[in-house]
């Protein structure tokens, strides 16, 4: 890791933060950064087993609390909230972050049938998730004038970040950031990490056959002579916690206090690249 995680006192001194998706990849790794800065954590997912993997690696278990809980559950999130109160006294940021890729299933390589079912499960949890987790959050955040931080992605902004149904739900998650950033102030800041690729455990919809298959696995494919990815920093790091610094000065009120309603986007340069090619359809 390249500098990323810090010794003693941190900028989330006194905070307490609760991170959907902290089983793995970019939750995990936010949750062991707020973590080495100071704050206590709560981390929510479906695998009960991984977030005892992340408990048992902390090296404070006094300030890691798990909670087993499927995003699309609001009373799920109302108990994970009320049980990070308990144990923690306040919630100073929600980090809406549990998600799912489509592998970049195209229009033109899904059936109706799939493009129904597929929609509703990834629109359910990519967008329907952080919304249940805000609603299950934002009264405990005006007490404390806390913050709201959603992962987003390159595909927030442009597109091949993902097939139709990813890029749309992404999109829409910059739509729903901006929107509560309005609503929720002054109170609460809400603001979003719009990622680049990663090696992570992100995986894919069941109803496309595509829960079992892992982003890390593709990573592991590759060979040392393999072309770089076409981004102006492609020598830059695939590791999650490389990424984690710009949720830790969204969340530190004393560094990011005025701002709300932004992306920070951390994805290699996409956004000055260009479009890779003139046209995704020339094959058809």
């Amino acid at each position: 890791m390249s500098g990323s995680v810090i010794s003693g006192g941190g900028w989330l001194e006194g905070y307490t933060a609760l991170i959907t998706g902290g089983g793995s990849g970019i939750g995990r790794a936010v949750a062991e950064r707020f973590l080495a800065e100071g704050a206590s954590v709560t981390i929510v997912g479906r695998d009960k087993d991984r977030l005892d993997e992340v408990v048992d690696a902390a090296p404070d278990p006094s300030r890691i609390h798990a909670v087993a809980a499927d995003v699309r559950d609001s009373a799920a999130l109302h108990s994970a909230v009320a049980g990070t109160v308990d144990r923690f006294g306040k919630l100073d940021t929600l980090v809406a972050n549990a998600g799912m890729w489509d592998y970049q299933r195209q229009l033109t390589r899904l059936s109706g049938q799939e493009l129904d079912s597929a929609f509703d499960e990834i629109f359910s949890v990519n967008v329907k998730g952080y919304v249940l987790a805000a609603e299950a959050a934002w009264r405990e955040l005006v007490k404390t004038r806390g913050s709201i931080i959603m992962t987003l992605s390159n595909a927030s902004f442009y597109v091949n970040g993902g097939g139709p149904l990813y890029t749309a739900s992404k999109h829409a998650c910059l739509g729903l950031m901006r929107e509560l950033a309005y609503e929720l102030a002054p109170k609460v800041r809400v603001n979003g990490v719009a990622c680049g690729g990663m090696n992570t455990d992100l995986r894919g919809p069941e109803s496309l056959a595509l829960s079992g298959r892992s982003i890390a696995s593709s990573f592991a494919k590759k060979t040392p002579d393999a072309p770089p990815p076409p981004i102006p920093l492609h020598d830059s790091s695939t590791d999650p916690r490389d990424f984690t610094g710009s949720y830790v000065l969204l969340a530190a009120r004393e560094q990011s206090g005025p701002i709300t309603g932004q992306a920070i986007s951390v994805d290699g340069g996409i956004g000055v690249r260009g479009f890779a090619t003139a046209a995704g359809g020339d094959h058809l």
